[in-house]
């Protein structure tokens, strides 16, 4: 079993390379049955990537690059999404379990009512994303991320892990970030400092902390 090791977060990520595994090139994530499986997806220029009530068992998507990305209830289970831009991307009320999503551009995108267990986001380019009720139920982590003015409003992001990524005017606004692991990142520059209750740092970010919340609050120091 291949597992990743972030922090407190241990990661099972997919086993693609197992012997016996004999992954089927396909066409379109279409599918009348509502379920591919055991597939591998990619090197394609889409003007729009499209999927609804759809469960993506055990495979690879590689190269693709979408204009537009609508997901409604599109369940992942032991997948693999490398070297994409899936452009202004829109993934609502999905699951996502045993997913590596890495080296890919979801820019401006859209995660509402996502939940992820042993997922883990790696090199993506996430600036200016929203995420609406993304709840973590079992280990993630965001690890050399750019997510330059993203959102996590009203998620539940307790024990993710975030490592090495850029922070810049990300926003943190209601939810539950219990025991979230932000070590290791710049947090001098981050939003909603005051919500991040119970989030776990190192002993040098407390500066970092105090910065943003002097810049986020407005707060003029001097001597006169």
């Amino acid at each position: 079993m291949a597992t990743r090791t972030f922090g407190h977060a241990t990661i099972t990520l997919p086993e693609l390379d197992e012997p016996g595994l004999y992954l089927s090139n396909v066409d379109s994530l279409d599918s009348s049955r509502g379920t591919v499986q055991d597939f591998a997806y990619g090197d394609a220029d889409l003007r729009s990537l499209d999927l609804a009530d759809t469960q993506l068992v055990t495979g690879r998507i590689t190269g693709i690059h979408a204009k537009r990305t609508e997901f409604e209830s599109v369940n992942l289970h032991g997948v693999e999404i490398t070297g994409s831009d899936l452009g202004s991307a829109r993934w609502t009320e999905s699951k996502l379990t045993r997913v590596h999503v890495r080296d890919c551009k979801l820019m401006g995108a859209t995660l509402s009512g996502l939940v992820l267990d042993d997922v883990l986001f790696e090199g993506c380019k996430v600036d200016f994303a929203t995420f609406v009720k993304v709840r973590v139920t079992g280990p993630v982590a965001f690890i050399g991320c750019v997510l330059t003015e993203a959102t996590f409003t009203d998620c539940d992001l307790s024990d993710a892990v975030f490592t090495d990524c850029t922070l810049r005017l990300t926003e943190f606004d209601t939810g539950r970030y219990r025991n979230t692991d932000l070590r290791e990142n710049d947090l001098s520059a981050i939003r909603g400092v005051a919500n991040l209750a119970k989030v776990r740092i190192d002993p040098g970010q407390q500066s970092d902390l105090a910065e943003a919340l002097v810049d986020e609050l407005d707060i003029t120091i001097g001597d006169d």
